[in-house]
C-alpha cells in the first residue's frame, strides 16, 4: 500500500461514526493503512473495514490476511453495498447500506460467534449521531475536521454511486447535534462531506446561521444553483464559508444532457458563478470529468483554460469513472466498452487510467489527457498566479496561504499517484463460496 505523507490524508469519519455506535466495553482500535502499517498478528476478535469501489482490491487481500488467522471481518460502505455478491467472496459479512440502527446487532451475533452474511439497512434516522473522535486522534491527518450533516442528493447524475447507493432517500441530522460536534472537534477548519449541503436550502441556512457565532472556517460540495441566491452567499460568507466544490463536469451541453445534469448550464455561465463565489469571498474547487460522448482531444484545453481563467482554487481533471451498480456501468457494460471488467479488481488497471473505450477518442488520449491537464494546472506558476495574483483567492488576508498549501498537496499527489496499482500485487481467490448469501 502507498502510504502518504504527512497531512495528504483526510481523517477516516466512518470509524469516528462507528466507534461511537460501538458499546463503550467493547475495546477498539483504528489502524488505516493509507499512512500506518497493519499489524495483521496483534490479538483481535473482528474486523471492520470500510470498501470504496477503488480501495476493494486492497480491503479484499487485508480480509485475507485476517481469514489465514481465523479472524472473521465486516465490510461495509459503499462498493459492499453496490456489489454485494463479490464482497460476500472475501468477507465473514457484509452491511448493506448505514451501519446506524443495525451496528450493535453485528456486535451481538459476532460474540455469539453467529455472524450472519448479510446485514441490511438501508435508511436508518440521523437525527442524533454519535461520533468518537477518540479513536482517529493523533494520526496523521491533514487540519481538517470532517463533519456530516446529511445523506443523500436530490439529482440523479448516471455516474454518481450515491444515487445508486440512497436512491431517493435524502436524511439530515439535527441542527443543534451537527453544532454541537462542531464545538466538540475546536478546529479552525471543517469540512462537511454531504454530498450536497444544499439539498434542503432552508436546513442549510438554519445551520449557516448557527455557525456565525463559532467563528470557524468551513467548506462544502455545492451545486451550481446556489450561486443565484445572493442572501444564501452572504449567509454562506458570514458563517465562514471559504471554499465550495462544485461539479462542473463539462464545457459541453450535449455531455451534460448525457449525464442527467443538463440542469447545470440553467443557473447561469460557469464564469459568472466563480465570479459570484469570488465576490463573497469564497474559493472555488472546480471538477470536471472526461468520456463522454461528446468529448474530444480539445475538450481538456477547454475546461483547463477555463479553471485557470477563472483562478479557481483546485480543480481535479478525471476520466469518467464507471462505478458499479450506476446507470453509466450498466449502460457501458452493455455496448461492450469496458476495458478489463471489473477494472478495479484486474491486474493490470493502474491510477489515471480509462476503465473503457470513449467514442470520439482513444482510451490512451484519455489517460493523457487528463493527466497533461492536472499537471498543465498544477505548475508552480499557475499555482502562485492562482494563490496571490489579484481576484479570485487573493480575496482575503488567509486565503493566498490556503490556496498555496492545498495547491502543493494536490501537486504533490497528482505525480505520486499517476499510474500507480490499486493494492499490492494480485487479487486474492475469494475465501468463501458464491451465493451463499
Amino acid at each position: 500500500m502507498m502510504r502518504g505523507a504527512r497531512g495528504d490524508s483526510l481523517e477516516p469519519l466512518v470509524f469516528a461514526i462507528l466507534s461511537g455506535l460501538t458499546p463503550p466495553d467493547v475495546d477498539r482500535a483504528l489502524y488505516d493503512d493509507r499512512v500506518e502499517a497493519i499489524p495483521f498478528d496483534e490479538p483481535t476478535d473482528l474486523v471492520a473495514l470500510t470498501v470504496e469501489t477503488a480501495t476493494a482490491k486492497r480491503a479484499y487481500q487485508i480480509a485475507v490476511e485476517y481469514h489465514a488467522r481465523g479472524v472473521p471481518t465486516v465490510m461495509g460502505g459503499c462498493h459492499p453495498t453496490l456489489a454485494p455478491d463479490e464482497a460476500l467472496g472475501y468477507a465473514t459479512s457484509i452491511v448493506v447500506g448505514d451501519a446506524e440502527g443495525i451496528w450493535g446487532e453485528v456486535l451481538k451475533d459476532a460474540a455469539g460467534g453467529a455472524l450472519r452474511p448479510v446485514y441490511e439497512n438501508r435508511s436508518p434516522a440521523l437525527e442524533s449521531l454519535p461520533v468518537d473522535r477518540s479513536i482517529i486522534n493523533g494520526k496523521r491527518y491533514g487540519p481538517v475536521a470532517l463533519v456530516q450533516f446529511g445523506r443523500g442528493c436530490r439529482f440523479s447524475c448516471d455516474f454518481c454511486s450515491v444515487r445508486a447507493f440512497y436512491g431517493s432517500s435524502v436524511r439530515h441530522r439535527s441542527v443543534a447535534d451537527v453544532v454541537a460536534e462542531v464545538e466538540r472537534v475546536g478546529r479552525r477548519h471543517v469540512f462537511f462531506v454531504d454530498d450536497n449541503i444544499f439539498v434542503d436550502p432552508d436546513r442549510a441556512k438554519e445551520l449557516f446561521e448557527a455557525l456565525i457565532p463559532l467563528n470557524v472556517r468551513w467548506s462544502c460540495q455545492a451545486s451550481l444553483d446556489t450561486a443565484e441566491d445572493g442572501d444564501l452567499l452572504r449567509l454562506m460568507q458570514r458563517s465562514g464559508c471559504g471554499l465550495v466544490t462544485i461539479g462542473f463536469e463539462s464545457m459541453i451541453d450535449e455531455n451534460l444532457e448525457q449525464m442527467g445534469k443538463a440542469w447545470n448550464r440553467r443557473h447561469g455561465d460557469y464564469g459568472e458563478i466563480v465570479r459570484a463565489y469570488h465576490g463573497h469571498g469564497i474559493m472555488v474547487y472546480g471538477t470536471f470529468v472526461f468520456g463522454y460522448d461528446h468529448d474530444t482531444v480539445q475538450s481538456f484545453d477547454a475546461a483547463l483554460d477555463f479553471a485557470i481563467r477563472s483562478k479557481l482554487c483546485l480543480a481535479n481533471f478525471n476520466p469518467l469513472c464507471p462505478t458499479p451498480a450506476t446507470p453509466l456501468y450498466e449502460r457501458l457494460k452493455e455496448e461492450g466498452r469496458l476495458i478489463n471488467d471489473p477494472w478495479w479488481l484486474h491486474p493490470d488497471y493502474r491510477y489515471g487510467q480509462s476503465m473503457f473505450r470513449p467514442l470520439r477518442m482513444t482510451a490512451e488520449d484519455l489517460e493523457e489527457g487528463c493527466y497533461r491537464a492536472r499537471s498543465r494546472f498544477n505548475t508552480y506558476a499557475s499555482i502562485l498566479n492562482r494563490s496571490f495574483g489579484r481576484g479570485g483567492n487573493g480575496a482575503s488576508a488567509n486565503r493566498p496561504g490556503f490556496s498555496l498549501f492545498v495547491n502543493l498537496i494536490s501537486r504533490r499527489q497528482i505525480h505520486r499517484k499517476q499510474g500507480r496499482p490499486l493494492g499490492e500485487g494480485d487479487v486474492p481467490d475469494p475465501i468463501y463460496e458464491e451465493g451463499r448469501a
